[in-house]
C-alpha cells in the first residue's frame, strides 16, 4: 500500500488540476487540463479519466498504481452519495451524481467533496495546519470560500453547505449585492473583486489625489494586487481600503473563532499573497473582537500550499476513506 498513489483532482470552471500523490502527501506528478463545460458538462469526468490514462502511459505506470481518485468540486456536495448540488457554471443541471460518474469513467474508487473543504484538508494534512485537528481554512480569491475541520473531520452540514464563510453577513444594511443573491456578504468586501469594488468607490468619492486614483485613471481598472502594493507605498486611500477589509475579515474570523475555538485559522487564495500587510491587520481586529480564551489559543496564519492545497485535500479523502 505504501508504494501506491492517489489521484487528486481540483475541478475548476476553467481548468482542472490533477496530481498523483503518495499516501504520505507528496506530489509525484501534477498537470492541468481545460474544463469542458459544453454538452451540459457530460465530458468532464471522461476527460479526467482520459488525462489520467494518458499520464500513466507517459510515465510507464498502469492503473494498478492508483488506490483511488478524490475530487474537490465548486459547490455543495453530499459526501455520502457524492452528489453535487446545482453547479450551473459547470453545465450540470439540478443535482449531478459526480462520484458515480467519476467511478464509472475511471474504474477507481472515488470520493468527492467541496473544493474549499478540500483546500482545508490539504492544509491540515501537508500545509500550514501542521496536523491540527481543529482548523478553519478561508480562501480569499475571486470569491471567499471556507472549510471547517473539527476533530480531524470536515463539518459538512445537513446538505454539504457548511463552511460558507464568504456568505456571513458583515454589512447588514445597504451592503453590496453578492452573487449568492444576498447583500452585505463577507465576499463583497474581502474577495479580490470586493476589494477592488471598495477601492473604486473610494476613488470616486475622494476629493484628494492618490497614487491609486492615478493608476485607476490611467488604466481604467485595478487589481487587488495594485491596492496592496499602493498600501505598502503608504498611499492613504489604499490603506483606508485595507483597513476596511481587515476590519470586516477580522470581525468575521473572531465570530467564527468564538463559535469553534479552532487551533488554527489559515488564510489562503490569491488575496492572501498580500502577506503580512493583510495578516497583521486582520490579527489586530481578530484580537479586538475574539473572546479572550479564543484570542489566546487560536493562531491565524497564511496558507503554504498555494494551488496544491485542493489536489492534496482531494487525495486525503481517499486516504481517509480507505483507513476507516
Amino acid at each position: 500500500m505504501a508504494d501506491k498513489w492517489i489521484a487528486g483532482v481540483d475541478l475548476g470552471g476553467t481548468t482542472t488540476k490533477i496530481a498523483f500523490i503518495t499516501v504520505l502527501g507528496k506530489i509525484v506528478h501534477k498537470w492541468e487540463i481545460p474544463t469542458d463545460n459544453s454538452d451540459e458538462g457530460q465530458n468532464i469526468t471522461s476527460n479526467i479519466a482520459k488525462a489520467i490514462d494518458e499520464k500513466l502511459t507517459e510515465i510507464g505506470e498502469t492503473k494498478q498504481k492508483l488506490m483511488g481518485i478524490g475530487m474537490g468540486a465548486p459547490g455543495p456536495v453530499d459526501y455520502e452519495t457524492g452528489i453535487i448540488l446545482n453547479v450551473v457554471n459547470l453545465g450540470w443541471k439540478d443535482n449531478f451524481p459526480l462520484k458515480d460518474s467519476l467511478e464509472e469513467a475511471t474504474s477507481l474508487p472515488a470520493a468527492v467533496e467541496n473544493d474549499a473543504n478540500c483546500a482545508a484538508l490539504g492544509e491540515m494534512w501537508s500545509g500550514a495546519g501542521n496536523g491540527a485537528k481543529d482548523l478553519v481554512c478561508v480562501t480569499l480569491g475571486t470569491g471567499v470560500g471556507g472549510g471547517v475541520i473539527a476533530n480531524g473531520n470536515i463539518i459538512q452540514g445537513v446538505n454539504g453547505a457548511a463552511g460558507e464563510i464568504g456568505h456571513i453577513t458583515v454589512i447588514p444594511s445597504s451592503g453590496a449585492p453578492c452573487n449568492c443573491g444576498k447583500t452585505g456578504c463577507l465576499e463583497t468586501v474581502a474577495s479580490a473583486t470586493g476589494i477592488v469594488r471598495l477601492a473604486v468607490e473610494e476613488i470616486k468619492n475622494s476629493h484628494s489625489s492618490s497614487k491609486l486614483g492615478e493608476l485607476f485613471t490611467l488604466n481604467g481598472r485595478l487589481t487587488a494586487k495594485d491596492i496592496f502594493d499602493a498600501a505598502r507605498d503608504n498611499d492613504r486611500l489604499a490603506q483606508k481600503v485595507l483597513a476596511e477589509v481587515s476590519f470586516h475579515l477580522g470581525l468575521a474570523l473572531a465570530n467564527i473563532g468564538n463559535t469553534l475555538n479552532p487551533e488554527k485559522i489559515v488564510l489562503g487564495g490569491g488575496v492572501s499573497k498580500a502577506g503580512n500587510l493583510l495578516l497583521e491587520s486582520v490579527k489586530e481586529n481578530f484580537a479586538k473582537f475574539a473572546f479572550p480564551a479564543v484570542r489566546n489559543s487560536t493562531e491565524i496564519d497564511l496558507a503554504t500550499l498555494g494551488n496544491d492545497a485542493g489536489v492534496l485535500g482531494a487525495a486525503w479523502l481517499i486516504k481517509n476513506k480507505l483507513n476507516q
